[in-house]
């Protein structure tokens, strides 16, 4: 009884910390004077997109700047801005918006049939609109991470006039072949590690014309312990990602557990079925307005060879692919100061002065 007690206490006062770290409201940009910074918006909406409710937080300096739509990749990645500041509120009104199903768009009510790439490519057109007119915005930027990659080359295709530019973190292009790759790569260095309770794992999940589902709930755990995972410094999913995103205080604890109930779905949906069966050098080979990647050296979420190759065969207007030299699969948490340096010097003026010179590379330095 006594051990039952001191467990219902400990849970209670949980609770209570959790609900004190989930107001779930923005709070506003002061100017040095402690009033609210003129032209400055720090907000979360929600606004029928598609015919569902689906939220997003925007943040502005300035909201006369452009227009930033960013699309997240298999979790909404928000709550990582707390530890890893991007800055892109400086010189964008930047929009993280949580895709239909996903954070602050969960509902257990939508179909999942409707978690389809065409239906992404249509709620994207939609809000981009809705960006347009409230910003009286002609154009405005798309950026996407890892799955959000894959969904941004195909609005990017699909209505170029919409979108001064689109930047792609941790491109997408194969992906199964990407996977693959990954597992070899990790059973490698769990064999060198002699790591035989993971070796076990993957032996008994492998990866070759499908993806397991198996492999999938072991997959993220194993990359980060690697350091070729969400960061290169971030070597556990607990620590680094779900303990930050209950103590984000932009979110209410009920949005919080949706944040995860949403991932834990997310290798199921309709869109991931066909993101691993596409090969995006075949299905799109031309963009027709000006086209970034950044890539981590050491990311295998999503192939750097692999995204180096289409970036090769890619035809655009101007195009730059861009090396993080200490990053794995989120350069714009890793190294911020200079994906600000390349939008600053390039991305706002189509131009590619510091994209790499194409040379030979191995991929991660083992």
């Amino acid at each position: 009884m006594a051990l039952l007690s001191i467990i219902t206490g400990f849970a209670l006062i949980m609770l209570i910390v959790l609900l004190i770290y989930s107001p779930g409201k923005m709070k506003p940009y002061l100017d040095q004077n402690g009033h609210i910074l003129s032209g400055s918006l720090n907000e979360k909406i929600f606004i029928p997109i598609g015919g569902v409710q689906q939220g997003m937080i925007i943040k502005s300096k300035n909201t006369n700047n452009p227009v930033l739509l960013y699309l997240h990749g298999g979790i909404p990645d928000f709550f990582l801005t707390q530890k890893y500041p991007t800055g892109f509120e400086e010189y964008f009104t930047v929009v993280w918006w949580e895709q239909r199903g996903s954070g602050l768009s969960y509902n257990k009510n939508i179909p999942a049939a409707s978690l389809s790439l065409d239906q992404m490519i249509s709620d994207t057109k939609e809000l981009t609109n809705y960006l347009r007119a409230r910003f009286k915005k002609e154009k405005i930027y798309l950026m996407g991470r890892s799955g959000g990659t894959f969904i941004g080359m195909h609005v990017a295709a699909n209505a170029p006039e919409l979108y001064h530019a689109y930047i792609g973190i941790g491109q997408m292009s194969n992906q199964l072949q990407s996977e693959r790759e990954s597992y070899e790569l990790m059973l490698k260095l769990y064999r060198d590690q002699n790591n035989t309770k993971m070796i076990r794992k993957l032996e008994a999940s492998p990866v070759a014309d499908i993806i397991p589902i198996e492999y999938l709930q072991l997959r993220d755990g194993a990359m980060h312990s690697l350091g070729i995972g969400t960061t290169h410094d971030m070597h556990s999913v607990v620590s680094g990602m779900f303990i930050p995103s209950l103590t984000c205080r932009s979110y209410t604890l009920k949005e919080k557990i949706n944040l995860w109930r949403s991932k834990a779905q997310s290798g199921v949906h309709p869109l991931w079925n066909k993101m691993i069966t596409t090969d995006l050098r075949q299905d799109l080979s031309e963009i027709k307005i000006p086209v970034y990647f950044f890539h981590g050296i050491y990311d295998h979420t999503v192939s750097y060879s692999l995204a180096r190759n289409y970036y090769e065969m890619l035809h655009a207007p101007v195009k730059g692919f861009y090396t993080f030299e200490h990053s794995a699969h989120s350069p714009h948490f890793e190294e911020p100061s200079l994906v600000r340096k390349i939008i600053e010097t390039d991305v706002l003026h189509a131009k590619n002065n510091l994209a790499d010179k194409m040379k030979e590379r191995t991929g991660m330095q083992e």
